[in-house]
C-alpha cells in the first residue's frame, strides 16, 4: 500500500504539478481515508516523504520518489558482470 501511494504521489506531482486531494487518493487506492493516512505516516517513518501539517496532503515533500533496493540487487549493480541469485528466483534460469 505505502509503495502504490508513494507512486501515486510522484506520478500526480510529476504528471500535475500538484499532489493529489485525499478524496483521489481514495479513488486510485480503493482504500478508506484512515489507511491511506496510515500509510501516509508510514511512509514518513521510513523517510519516503516528510508531512509537517497532517491536516494538509499538499504540504507534503517527497524525500526519495522510487521504493529501496533490495541489498543484493544494489550491490549487483556495482558490479554488473555478477549474475544476482536468491533463493526462489528464477531470473537466474531465465535470464543468463
Amino acid at each position: 500500500m505505502e509503495r502504490k501511494i508513494l507512486r501515486i504521489l510522484f506520478n500526480y506531482l510529476s504528471g500535475r504539478r500538484r499532489l493529489p486531494t485525499i478524496h483521489e487518493l481514495e479513488i486510485k487506492t480503493g482504500k478508506r481515508k484512515e489507511d491511506i493516512h496510515r500509510s501516509l505516516r508510514e511512509l514518513e517513518k521510513l523517510q519516503y516523504i516528510e508531512w509537517k501539517d497532517k491536516a494538509n496532503l499538499q504540504s507534503i515533500v517527497i524525500i526519495e520518489k522510487w521504493e529501496r533496493e533490495e541489498p543484493a540487487i544494489a550491490e549487483a549493480r556495482k558490479q554488473p558482470n555478477q549474475p544476482v541469485v536468491k533463493e526462489g528466483n528464477a531470473d537466474y534460469w531465465t535470464m543468463y
